[in-house]
C-alpha cells in the first residue's frame, strides 16, 4: 500500500467515473484532442487508446493507495447532495468488493481500445465507434463506484444504448435481431428493478446504500422485502444472466464484435451479480433468504443446461459456432456466481466474487482467441475452423493453440489456474448454507453443481480436440500465429489467471472482510 491522500483519492475516483465521459465527448469533437495519427481515423483510435489507459493508471493508483488493512471501510468516498427533494446524493466510494471488479473493468476497456487500434474494427465512422467504448466504459465503472440507489441504476442503463450500438453497426451476421433482443430484455427487467428500488427508498426513507446496508433490512418489513428482493432480483438476473432469462446472451454475442464479446462477458455481466451482493444480500436479508433457494435451483439448473448446449454444440458434426458456444459457458460460470451469492454465507458470497473476476479474465481472453481465429479463418464455425485449421492449430499456429487450450482448460477449472477458486469456494459455501436455509436442499445443489464441473470439462476437451488436434493432414494454407498487438493485449489476461490461481489470498483478503461486515450487517 502506498499512503496517497484521502483527497487525492477522492479525486482519482472521481476521475475513473467522469474521465471516459469526457473521453467519449472530446472523440466526437471534429480534431478529438490526443496523440496524432496517420490519418483522422487513426488518430481517434489512439485517442480511445490514451483515455483508457490514463483510467486504467487512476484505478491502479487507486488500488496502491487502497487501505488493504481495512478493506471492509468505505474509501476514497465523495458524498454531495443532488436532489434534495428525493435525498438523492452522489455518494462515490470503493471497498474491497468494488476495488476488483473497477480495475478488471479499467483493464479490458484498455485491453479492448488497444486491440481496436491496432485492428480497427471495419463498419461506420471509429469516432462514434471510440465514443461508445468510453461510454460504456464510465457506466460499467459508475455501476460499480456509486453508493447511491438511484445513481446506481442511472449507471447500470447507461451502459445499455453504447452495447446497443456496439452490436447493431459493427456487429456480424443477424445482428440487427440480437441488438433488439439484448436491448429489450435488458430495459424491460430494467423497469422492474426500478420499481423495487424506489419501493426500498421510500419506505426506508433513503436511497443512501451505505445506510441501508448499515440498517440491515430493519427499517423494511419482510413483506417490502419480498417484494423488493423480487422486483429488483428479476433485473439483475436479466443483466447476469440467469437462467431462463439468458436466451438474449447467446445471440448477443454471436453478432457482436469481437471487443464487444470481450466486454459484454468480462464486465457487463458482472453488474447484475455484484447488485445481488451490493444491495440485496444487506439491505433486505429476509426477503433474501425467503427466495435463495429457488436462485440456488435457478443456479444449477444453469449450470447444467449451458454445459449440455455447449456439449451439443461441440460433437462432431453439430452445427456449432465457437463464439456461440463460449456464450452458453457463461450461462453456467454464472450460475456457481448466483449458487454461491444464494448460500448467504461468507465462503459462498467470496466465491461468487472471485468466480466473477476469474471469468472476466478467461472468459474475455477466449473472446479475443475467437476474434483472431475469425479474422484467419473468416468463421467460427466449429466444422468450419476444424477444416481450415488443417492438421492441428498446434502446429500450424502454435501460440495461437497453447492460448486456446490455456483458456479452454482454465474455464474448465483446472487446479492452480483462477477458474478453480471461485467454483470450489460456491460449492463448499452450498455444503453448509447459511442459518434458515435448507441444508438438504443446498446439498443437493451442491451435487448437481459438481456434476456441472465434468460436463464443462467434456465440452471443452472435445472444442480443444477438433480446433488445436485439427483433422486429416493435408496441405493446408499458411496461418498466422500470435502478432505482437495480439500479445499485448492478451498477455496480461493470461498473467492474471496464473496468479489468481497460485495466490487466491490476494483477491480473498480483499473480498473476505468486506463480505464479513456485508453479512453481518452494512459497512461503514
Amino acid at each position: 500500500m502506498i499512503d496517497i491522500n484521502e483527497s487525492v483519492m477522492q479525486f482519482l475516483l472521481a476521475f475513473v467515473v467522469v474521465g471516459p465521459l469526457l473521453g467519449a465527448a472530446a472523440a466526437l469533437l471534429p480534431a478529438p484532442p490526443g496523440l496524432k495519427g496517420k490519418s483522422p481515423e487513426q488518430a481517434v483510435l489512439r485517442h480511445g487508446v490514451t483515455v483508457t489507459g490514463a483510467i486504467l493508471v487512476a484505478a491502479l493508483a487507486l488500488a496502491l493507495g487502497f487501505d488493504h488493512d481495512h478493506p471492509s471501510k468505505m474509501q476514497a468516498t465523495t458524498d454531495i447532495s443532488w436532489i434534495p427533494a428525493l435525498d438523492v446524493r452522489i455518494h462515490l466510494g470503493i471497498d474491497g468488493i468494488s476495488l476488483p471488479l473497477l480495475v478488471l473493468t479499467a483493464l479490458l476497456t484498455f485491453l479492448c481500445a488497444l486491440y481496436s487500434y491496432a485492428k480497427p474494427p471495419t463498419g461506420p465512422s471509429p469516432k462514434a465507434f471510440v465514443a461508445l467504448l468510453l461510454l460504456l466504459e464510465s457506466g460499467t465503472l459508475a455501476t460499480f463506484a456509486v453508493l447511491d440507489l438511484l445513481l446506481f441504476f442511472l449507471a447500470f442503463e447507461m451502459v445499455l444504448i453504447p452495447m446497443y450500438f456496439l452490436i447493431a453497426r459493427w456487429g456480424g451476421e443477424d445482428r440487427t435481431r440480437a441488438a433488439w433482443k439484448f436491448i429489450l430484455f435488458t430495459l424491460l427487467g430494467s423497469v422492474v428493478m426500478l420499481l423495487g428500488l424506489l419501493l426500498i427508498g421510500v419506505q426506508a426513507g433513503t436511497f443512501d446504500m451505505v445506510a441501508l446496508a448499515t440498517d440491515n433490512g430493519r427499517s423494511l418489513t419482510t413483506s417490502v422485502q419480498v417484494i423488493a428482493v423480487l422486483a429488483i432480483g428479476i433485473g439483475l438476473a436479466v443483466k447476469t444472466p440467469m437462467w431462463p432469462l439468458h436466451s438474449w446472451l447467446p445471440d448477443a454475442h454471436t453478432a457482436a464484435p469481437t471487443v464487444g464479446s470481450v466486454l459484454l462477458a468480462g464486465v457487463l455481466l458482472k453488474m447484475g451479480t455484484y447488485g445481488f451482493v451490493r444491495i440485496l444480500l444487506p439491505v433486505a436479508p429476509d426477503g433474501f433468504r425467503t427466495f435463495a433457494p429457488y436462485l440456488a435451483a435457478l443456479a444449477v439448473v444453469g449450470i447444467i443446461y449451458g454445459s449440455l448446449a455447449c456439449l451439443a454444440l461441440a460433437r462432431q458434426g453439430a452445427k456449432g459456432d465457437l463464439k456461440r458456444l463460449i456464450a452458453y459457458s457463461s450461462v453456467g460460470h454464472m450460475g456457481f456466481v448466483l449458487l454461491g451469492v444464494a448460500t448467504m454465507t461468507p465462503t459462498g458470497v467470496n466465491g461468487a466474487l472471485f468466480a466473477n473476476i476469474a471469468h472476466g479474465l478467461i472468459t474475455g481472453l477466449l473472446f479475443f482467441l475467437v476474434g483472431a481465429l475469425k479474422e484467419r479463418t473468416g468463421t467460427t464455425d466449429l466444422d468450419a475452423l476444424a477444416k481450415e485449421t488443417g492438421a492441428a492449430l498446434y502446429g500450424r499456429a502454435p501460440r495461437l493453440g497453447g492460448l486456446l487450450a490455456f483458456g479452454a482448460v482454465a474455464s474448465l477449472g483446472l487446479p492452480g489456474l483462477a477458474g478453480f477458486w471461485g467454483e470450489m469456494l460456491a460449492l463448499f459455501g452450498a455444503f453448509r448454507p447459511a442459518a434458515g436455509l435448507s441444508r438438504p436442499a443446498f446439498l443437493t445443489f451442491m451435487a448437481i453443481g459438481a456434476f456441472g464441473t465434468l460436463l464443462t470439462a467434456a465440452y471443452l476437451l472435445i472444442v480443444v480436440r477438433r480446433v488445436c488436434m485439427g483433422g486429416a493432414q493435408r496441405e493446408v494454407p499458411e496461418l498466422a500465429d500470435v502478432r505482437g498487438y495480439e500479445f499485448a493485449a492478451w498477455t496480461p489476461l493470461v498473467t492474471l489467471t496464473v496468479l489468481a490461481g497460485l495466490w487466491p489470498k490476494v483477491l480473498l483478503g480483499l473480498t473476505d472482510p468486506a463480505v464479513q461486515q456485508l453479512l453481518a450487517g452494512g459497512t461503514r
